[in-house]
């Protein structure tokens, strides 16, 4: 494993072998069959290009009424416990007693992105939110705590970890697009990325 600091993002290459891998996605296909994946609307009407699903307390939610963590799946149904392998990821890099509350996973496909964003939907912003990557490679692009401003890209592959914390918390992040065919994880192709949050 290689840690790399980058804008304050801490992005640890190679994190996760190919065992432990496969056992985060076993783990996640547990939640998917549990919370489906879904497609949410932006606060302003247009859907998302990435599909998503959650684990644990909170899921996070978007439609015409705004950005949101909520309790429930759109189905009723409450979100799925965090699974173990996953909570390990969270012990591992953050060294932290508190566990997050949320594990938001974000399904990729080939022509899938996500805008520069903050995360700043959760009551404090003294814990940093861990991503993990698994399958297709995606350009993560890191820019500053206000908009504009020079920013940097970095190449996440299948098993690379980043922690957002301390000055990177609040920084604004996203993803330009996804490099099709680059891993064999998923069958089918795409990217999954998981977000772990402490959302109260």
């Amino acid at each position: 494993m290689v840690k790399l600091s980058v804008k304050g993002f801490d992005i640890h290459s190679g994190c996760l072998d190919i065992a432990a891998q496969r056992a985060v996605l076993t783990a996640v296909r547990g939640v998917v069959a549990d919370a489906p994946f879904f497609r949410p609307d932006t606060p302003y009407g247009k859907p998302m290009s990435v599909r998503m699903s959650a684990a644990g307390q909170y899921g996070w939610y978007s439609d015409k009424k705004g950005y949101r963590y909520v309790r429930n799946h759109p189905s009723g149904r409450p979100w799925p416990a965090i699974p173990e392998p996953v909570l390990d990821i969270w012990r591992d890099v953050t060294g932290l007693a508190r566990m997050p509350e949320c594990c938001l996973i974000n399904y990729y496909g080939a022509e899938a992105k996500m805008g520069l964003h903050q995360d700043r939907d959760e009551a404090s912003m003294e814990w940093p939110v861990v991503s993990v990557s698994l399958g297709d490679d995606g350009l993560f692009r890191m820019g500053n705590v206000t908009r504009g401003g020079k920013t940097e890209s970095h190449w996440l592959r299948s098993g690379d970890v980043v922690v957002m914390g301390g000055d990177a918390r609040l920084a604004y992040h996203g993803v330009d697009r996804i490099r099709s065919g680059s891993s064999t994880l998923l069958p089918k192709g795409g990217r999954l990325n998981l977000t772990l949050r402490v959302v109260t």
